[in-house]
């Protein structure tokens, strides 16, 4: 149950979709979501957002550094108390002001007193609650810019290619990854093993829809409507409405065997290709951030809103910390 409880997370799946993927692939959550997805059952394969129960993200820039910190925590009621929030704020100060690397490097650095560490076990000694840094992340760059969303659960941090960006746009930027999530900066920066699982899913996917069309033109032909056979519980459901007859379901069921198999074997590689490649050029520009739709004019893309901005000014990196489920 706890495996179907975290594909139904990530895929937003049926219980059964995603018992019988589980099954299929012995209990292989990636191969599940593929499988999902290739079915089309998965209605949004969400993406691996760094998350945590409860707590605190902040994030801010100094010169050309910007870093976002994460304090967790295991209750919401914990998490808005004045003095948590105090205390991941004195912690993105320590980290800011010393253009920190690594969450190593952050937990020795010295805080009242005592390291970041020991200020943070000295909280739970407070409260009661277990804590730690969840997440940690920078990026420098010439321009860099920082958001934090209201109630604190969600920040972001992006650096730019030119020095001295208007405030607003980076702003602009930054909230543009708060609210569409991208996956990369570009279609350049996407993995290649993304790029090729996109086009896999994309190609299965394609054939598969080919294959139906076929079924539902010959379902048509003879007299039978699709949506009454698309599965066996639906015939078995039909047949007991007296929509169709036992003869109109064994008649379906042939066709529907003897179709797919024809359609399948005989399938347009080219067209098919195209088709996919189509499907990944929309994927690149709904996830990636340089080709998204600028969510404060539909009009233009971020890359066209940076460029109008001023020429040739690009966002070069971003990171994004989320304590919710996108």
């Amino acid at each position: 149950m706890a495996e179907i409880t975290k594909l139904r997370h990530l895929t937003s799946a049926g219980l059964m979709d995603c018992k019988k993927a589980l099954a299929e692939t012995n209990g292989d959550i990636e191969a599940a979501v593929e499988i999902l997805r290739k079915k089309g059952q998965a209605v949004a394969a969400k993406r691996e957002d760094r998350q945590a129960a409860e707590g605190c993200v902040l994030a801010t820039t100094n010169g050309n550094y910007a870093c976002i910190v994460a304090l967790n925590c295991e209750t919401d009621f914990v998490a808005k108390n004045q003095g948590f929030v105090d205390l991941t704020s004195k912690i993105l100060k320590v980290a800011a002001d010393n253009c920190v690397k690594t969450l190593d490097e952050l937990k020795a650095l010295p805080l009242e007193g005592l390291t970041v560490s020991e200020k943070i076990v000295e909280e739970v000694g407070k409260t009661g609650e277990k804590m730690e840094i969840g997440s940690f992340e920078w990026i420098e760059a010439p321009s860099v810019a920082a958001y934090v969303h209201f109630g604190n659960k969600l920040a972001t941090i992006v650096g730019f290619n030119e020095a001295d960006v208007d405030a607003q746009v980076g702003r602009d930027v930054a909230m543009q990854v708060a609210s569409m999530n991208p996956v990369a900066v570009d279609r350049n920066a996407v993995p290649q093993s993304v790029i090729d699982s996109e086009i896999a899913v994309a190609v299965e996917k394609t054939k598969a829809e080919q294959v139906q069309k076929a079924i539902d033109a010959a379902l048509r032909k003879a007299g039978i409507n699709p949506a009454h056979v698309d599965s066996e519980d639906h015939i078995e459901s039909n047949i007991s409405k007296g929509w169709i007859t036992a003869e109109d379901a064994d008649r379906a069921r042939q066709i529907i065997k003897e179709t797919g198999e024809a359609k399948a074997a005989n399938l347009p590689e080219a067209m098919i290709q195209n088709i996919a490649n189509g499907r990944l050029n929309k994927f690149f520009k709904e996830s990636t951030l340089m080709e998204q739709e600028f969510v404060k004019d539909s009009k233009m893309t971020i890359a066209q809103y940076l460029d109008s901005q001023k020429k040739g000014l690009v966002a070069v990196a971003f990171k994004r910390v989320n304590l919710n489920e996108d």
